[in-house]
């Protein structure tokens, strides 16, 4: 089956990312810890054999962390968080993908046998996630959209990885569940040095 994997980052501009973590940090510090997390996450998918997309928050860097030859590079749809993976999962069937599953650039501890695991999951289920330690999840797994999982109007609350698991039970969707890990949303998640 023809994988891929969706990267969603925000573009990383002093002031605009990790906004909790400024707070308490200050945005100069919440903006070093957002680098790092980015290039935590392209050192993980890397190698990867799938087809890599980049969804970013506001334009497309030509010039970047992420080679316009591994990664194929596009802009986030507007609307709130689920409208905006829909689209992008719909885009990537679109374009002939099988199983798709999408991360974010917030998980310090997300690693390639993890995402592996969730491609080969895919080849026996009909979905997989990557519950975060906050009750979101930091992965999610498909083949098709299903739309139920992406009209939840439950964004970054604690309920999310719970409501997505029974959004797919009720499609009668076999779900496999990953690792727990913990996002790095405030500055107590900070557990790894940064400039």
């Amino acid at each position: 089956m023809r994988e891929s994997l969706i990267i969603f980052v925000r573009n990383p501009e002093l002031g605009k990312v990790k906004t909790r973590i400024a707070d308490t940090l200050g945005d100069t510090a919440a903006l070093n810890i957002y680098e790092v997390l980015l290039e935590k996450t392209k050192s993980i998918v890397q190698d990867l054999g799938c087809k890599k997309y980049v969804y970013y928050s506001d334009y497309i860097a030509e010039q970047d962390l992420w080679s316009n030859e591994d990664f194929t590079k596009r802009l986030q749809a507007p609307g709130d968080l689920g409208e905006k993976m829909k689209t992008a999962f719909q885009e990537v069937i679109n374009n002939g993908a099988e199983k798709i599953v999408i991360i974010g650039s917030d998980c310090f501890d997300l690693n390639t046998k993890i995402i592996e695991n969730a491609f080969a999951s895919l080849n026996f289920n009909d979905a997989v996630l990557g519950p975060a330690e906050d009750g979101g999840y930091y992965l999610l797994g498909l083949k098709e959209v299903i739309s139920s999982v992406f009209d939840l109007k439950e964004w970054s609350t604690s309920t999310l990885c719970n409501s997505t698991f029974y959004a797919l039970k009720e499609q009668f969707k076999e779900v496999v569940m990953l690792p727990t890990l913990n996002d790095v949303d405030e500055a107590k998640d900070v557990n790894f040095s940064y400039p």
